[in-house]
């Protein structure tokens, strides 16, 4: 492989509770739902209404500022709800599925016949389209755009990450397929991050061998490390799950919304993988395999650095092939819990002696804070875990004063929240980092259209 990127900085967090390489049986999902706050950069405007009728592929919404990004049921069925918060804001839109899925023909098409045109509309037709994120601001992809590249990172190394190598198993035609339609929708190349000792192949991209610990699956890492993006410029991000999206939309003509998720966390009893579909409930997933008897527990739709706490009331994400559970630990008392040794409670600086039992122990680590919110302390701590080339306390200065033009000079073009979730793990000021990085692309998004 003719370039290879060597990760030192960064942070692997060995919890307990990883998914195996099985497949569990998960419940039927009463109901599917789209969430619009999955997507950022876009308003919703829902254009089904309660009692509709719809197949899988039938659009639900639409962004108001850009009628052709269209948001589609995942199934077919009934809607049954459009549901709304505050100043009318669009919560969620439900969908009863019927017992039998019905799909919109959208109809097979070889890829390479197709010009980048056509590509971009059948993706838009299908639905697919909001799965496209951009860089800079980290938004839904404009259509109108042609990006410099489209990075794609064919693994994830966040802590209890799934295993993209045994998702892609048996789909491997169809992650080829999409790979070749992204290739003609950009003027550059599409990189491919693949990890070291992997059996993905990603014909037609620029592969980029990546090692190293976490954020090494991060988009953002592959992007820093190959080709920045500079004032000016646009590029394209996507999961690899959501490459096998858009493959078989042309392999089979069908928005097919279907993915494996990992049921992880050390408050499950059940590992592994479920086959479902994208917007399915999170009970569906998790009714069974939980800890019996455990009332203080935190669920999260994706992982534990980056996901959404949610319910088992509630949807996962669209863009999400995770679901963890681990403990809540507000129940929690500890007395003198900052003095004692520490036996078993993880700790990257070596303040507790469990780090002497080496890198193979595995740690349950609950939600909490354990400190209380104060000032900024520039002690270097962000350094140690961000492999970027961005100083990343002063890019979070700059952020917080709203300095458009210390912004620009120290990154901001070429972050995500996700990437700073390191930074906030390690954080001794409790800061939420990854909060005031997505309100600073949202407000710069605002300043510069």
């Amino acid at each position: 492989m003719a370039n290879v990127i060597k990760i030192k900085k960064g942070l692997d967090i060995n919890l307990k509770g990883k998914a195996s390489d099985v497949l569990l049986t998960g419940r039927q999902s009463d109901s599917y739902a789209i969430v619009p706050d999955g997507y950022n950069g876009i308003i919703p405007k829902v254009t089904a209404r309660v009692g509709d009728k719809v197949k899988a592929g039938s659009v639900l919404m639409t962004d108001k500022n850009r009628p052709e990004i269209k948001f589609v049921s995942p199934v077919s069925g009934e809607v049954t709800a459009v549901n709304r918060g505050e100043k009318r804001k669009v919560l969620s839109i439900i969908v009863k599925p019927d017992a039998e899925l019905a799909y919109v023909e959208f109809g097979q098409k070889n890829v390479s016949s197709l010009k980048a045109e056509e590509i971009k509309e059948a993706i838009l037709e299908a639905g697919i389209w909001p799965f496209i994120r951009q860089r800079p601001y980290d938004i839904v992809a404009s259509p109108s755009d042609t990006p410099r590249d489209i990075f794609v990172s064919t693994f994830y190394s966040a802590p209890l990450a799934p295993d993209f190598d045994y998702i892609v198993k048996g789909q491997e035609n169809d992650f080829q397929t999409g790979l070749d339609a992204l290739a003609k929708l950009t003027s550059g190349k599409v990189y491919a991050g693949v990890r070291k000792g992997s059996s993905i192949k990603a014909g037609g991209a620029e592969a980029v061998e990546v090692e190293g610990p976490h954020p090494a699956g991060n988009v953002g890492v592959l992007i820093n490390q190959t080709k920045p993006v500079n004032k000016g410029e646009t590029v394209w991000t996507l999961n690899p799950d959501d490459v096998l999206l858009i493959g078989r939309l042309f392999n089979k003509g069908i928005a097919d919304f279907s993915r494996l998720v990992a049921v992880t966390g050390s408050e499950t009893t059940e590992r592994g993988y479920i086959k479902t579909i994208a917007g399915c409930t999170i009970k569906s997933l998790i009714d069974g395999k939980i800890l019996e008897g455990k009332e203080h527990l935190r669920i999260i739709s994706g992982n534990v650095l980056s996901g959404r706490k949610v319910s088992k009331e509630d949807y996962l994400y669209a863009c999400d092939n995770q679901v963890t559970v681990i403990p809540e630990g507000n129940e929690v008392n500890e007395f003198l819990g900052w003095a004692m040794p520490g036996l078993g409670k993880y700790s990257m600086s070596h303040t507790y002696l469990t780090w002497l039992t080496g890198k193979k122990k595995e740690y349950v680590i609950d939600a909490r804070i354990r400190g209380s919110k104060r000032a900024m302390i520039m002690s270097n701590e962000y350094d140690k875990v961000f492999p970027m080339d961005i100083l990343p306390e002063y890019l979070l200065k700059a952020i917080i004063a709203f300095d458009v033009d210390k912004m620009e000079n120290l990154g901001i073009y070429e972050v995500a929240p996700e990437d700073f979730a390191l930074c906030e793990f390690v954080d001794t000021s409790k800061i939420e980092i990854q909060k005031i990085v997505r309100n600073g692309l949202n407000l710069l998004y605002k300043e510069m259209n």
